[in-house]
């Protein structure tokens, strides 16, 4: 095996690129390896260009292996690797959204970037994938203007900035200040993922900047590689379009484009248009089958003069200033009482309706991952079915792009629950898209928001999101834009979505068209965005101030109790039969942690006849304690007494009654209610010694049962 090995300091740990003849048939390839996380990523591009094909064709796919982890997992009947776990897609996502805007779009060969996770430790994969994705295409032959460079920061244990963290700081229900996962070159940002427990701007912009230092070194380190064994570029020739056909729009197109651009909100004018546009170069061109270079030059012109427009004139599409925020519309509850809550968020011609389910501890997902296994209390999922953007399309199939949607919501809510102390329910979110025009990831927090308010629940406060963009020429020529829509969101360079509180930032997602943007802009950016989260807010507490006091009559009911932990094994019984028997006997879940916690859940009064069962069950006696119980059985030495339906007690027949009994049978009978005191336990026999004289001396006499 042929091998060669470079290595640099990220972080205070060493980062090893390996390159070997192990996948010589890969454009480009490189094993990374940070502590003993190994990933190997792959670059591989088609020999041939894709005829009709209107848009770059890349994919990307973050591969987890089982065997990464030293541990068989799966399906006890299918024990390999099936579809992509969610953190598989979101990982992809984070590679292909950081990749993406260094190609040349006009690219019309296929290519594929695989990253196969070989081992896990401590330290993240994802972050090591994307560099490594980065060097495989940079030292490849696929025509690319990287490298870039990725590193997780943020400030988890203490108040200093740390890069790269373990996972044990960054895991689900760590209390951490901030998480940033940053990709950038030349020292600009091109993709952020964060999130945060309302971070102050001004302080994530300094994480960014930080950030950004260690990036640096990433891409000196990937551009020295390249320097010494990197591969010649292919050249591709870009299609170029005919005269005629530029002639043509200029003609008729061109003079009426600023017209259908700014004639207000949505792109009902513009498609118009570009469908005359389609319909004059098929009648020009009735030999050919396809039309993309007139299509990009329609798309060319539109983004052109969006650009020129929003920086000369501070112009936008549907006329709004460049910090305004469309018409709002909030609404709490008002759809069905089954629902336990309910949100409806509008922001122009995005509308978001969100709905809250409540369960039960035993309705926590389960992930069971390389690195963690997990259960989540919480929830977030988000769906864009086709008439949401009036098309026709597949329906109830989940792609990359709504699970990352979910996330990122749920990445904003996280951090404003109640822990699950203080609330101990499962939490469920789902928003459905129903119409879009911009950013219904970012109206999906805020409709989220309120049915979480409207369902009862508890939370520190409410979040809401807003999507910017940015027109930009250069670093002293650009436009940012709050809460783009339409044209602003398909053309303009930057998509920056920042939800939080009126306190501070929960969640940040950044996607560029251009190579990056600068740390600056960014931090203009988050600022003008805090202003329209405001108000945003502002128009969700005027419909619900706060989390209504009590939760849905039709949501379960939750109790909790701690028992000793040497007592789960009695409430379980032998192969669970009797916690299954309770369950039967209530219609109660209980679901009982390591730590002797048990929760019941249930409908009307299931919950509580579930707990007061296992009350009974896991009473410890003391002695001296007065309490009442039956007669279960007599017998000549004393009468056994039930404490409770799992546990029996002795009377023996000296203390009966403060005479002496010849006969127990004289003065009880089975059935009788007696009061008794506790006079001894004997754990290790597990008896229980019992008195009625120490109880209640003139009990036989007041009730009359029995003589001297």
């Amino acid at each position: 095996m042929k091998k060669k090995e470079y290595d640099v300091e990220i972080g205070g740990k060493n980062l090893t690129a390996i390159f070997t003849d192990l996948t010589e048939q890969a454009h480009g390839s490189v094993m990374l390896k940070y502590g003993e996380t190994i990933v190997l990523a792959t670059a591989c591009m088609s020999r041939d260009k894709q005829a009709g094909l209107g848009f770059f064709n890349l994919t990307v796919d973050y591969v987890e292996k089982f065997y990464a982890s030293g541990k068989i997992l799966g399906s006890r009947f299918t024990r390999r690797e099936g579809k992509p776990s969610e953190d598989a897609i979101l990982a992809s996502r984070v590679i292909d959204r950081t990749l993406r805007p260094l190609f040349d779009q006009s690219i019309r060969h296929a290519v594929q970037v695989i990253v196969t996770v070989i081992s896990v430790d401590d330290n993240d994969p994802v972050i090591l994938a994307v560099n490594a994705a980065s060097l495989a295409l940079a030292v490849s032959n696929i025509p690319w203007n990287g490298p870039i460079g990725c590193v997780r920061i943020g400030k988890y244990d203490a108040e200093n900035l740390k890069i790269n963290p373990a996972q044990k700081l960054r895991a689900e229900g760590s209390q951490y200040k901030f998480d940033l996962t940053i990709c950038g070159k030349n020292g600009n940002i091109n993709m952020i993922e964060a999130s945060a427990s309302q971070a102050e701007e001004k302080e994530l912009e300094m994480a960014l900047s930080r950030a950004s230092e260690e990036i640096a070194k990433l891409e000196n380190f990937q551009k020295n590689i390249v320097g010494e064994i990197g591969k010649k570029k292919k050249v591709i020739e870009k299609e170029q379009i005919s005269p005629e056909s530029v002639a043509l729009f200029n003609e008729n197109i061109l003079p009426q484009m600023p017209d259908a651009i700014f004639a207000g909100a949505g792109k009902v004018k513009i498609d118009e248009l570009h469908n005359v546009w389609n319909k004059m170069v098929a009648e020009k061109y009735k030999e050919r089958e396809d039309f993309v270079l007139e299509d990009n030059l329609f798309d060319d012109t539109e983004n052109n003069i969006l650009h020129k427009k929003a920086i000369e004139e501070n112009k936008r599409a549907d006329g709004r200033k460049m910090d305004e925020l469309r018409e709002l519309y909030a609404q709490a509850g008002g759809i069905s009482s089954i629902l336990h809550g309910s949100g409806i968020f509008y922001r122009g011609g995005t509308h978001i309706l969100s709905v809250l389910t409540l369960g039960g501890p035993e309705d926590r997902h389960l992930i069971d991952g390389m690195q963690v296994k997990v259960e989540k209390r919480f929830m977030h999922h988000y769906n864009f079915p086709p008439y949401s953007s009036g098309e026709v399309g597949r329906a109830g199939f989940t792609n990359r792009r709504e699970v990352g949607h979910g996330a990122l919501a749920e990445k904003a809510l996280a951090m404003v629950l109640p822990s699950p102390l203080e609330f101990p329910y499962t939490i469920r979110l789902v928003s459905e898209s129903m119409a879009s025009n911009g950013s219904t990831s970012q109206a999906s927090i805020c409709a989220s928001t309120l049915a979480l308010m409207d369902g009862g629940v508890p939370i520190k406060a409410p979040v809401a999101g807003i999507a910017m963009g940015l027109m930009y020429e250069s670093n002293d020529r650009y436009k940012i834009l709050t809460d783009i829509q339409g044209p602003e969101d398909h053309y303009g360079d930057m998509d920056f979505k920042v939800a939080g509180t009126r306190k501070g930032v929960t969640a940040i997602q950044l996607d560029v068209k251009v190579e990056g943007v600068p740390v600056k802009i960014l931090g203009e950016a988050m600022m003008q965005a805090k202003n329209a989260r405001v108000a945003i807010l502002d128009k969700i507490e005027k419909e619900i101030p706060t989390s209504r006091k009590d939760i849905s009559r039709n949501a379960p009911k939750i109790l909790i109790i701690k028992i000793k932990p040497d007592m789960i094994g009695l409430v379980i019984g032998a192969g669970g039969k009797t916690i299954k028997e309770i369950k039967e006997k209530t219609g109660a879940e209980i679901t009982i942690e390591d730590d002797g916690t048990v929760y019941f859940t249930g409908q009307n009064d299931g919950a509580e006849k579930a707990k007061s069962i296992v009350l009974e069950m896991t009473h410890e006696y003391t002695v001296g304690e007065v309490l009442k119980g039956e007669v279960v059985k007599i017998a000549d030495f004393g009468a056994f007494v039930r404490l409770n339906a799992f546990t029996d007690g002795l009377v023996h027949i000296s203390e009966l009654a403060p005479w002496r009994v010849q006969r127990v049978e004289d003065i009880i009978k089975e059935g009788m209610i007696v009061p008794v005191k506790v006079i001894s336990i004997d754990k290790e026999k597990n008896k229980i010694s019992l008195s009625i004289k120490g109880a209640n001396k003139d009990f036989f006499n007041q009730n009359k049962n029995g003589a001297k």
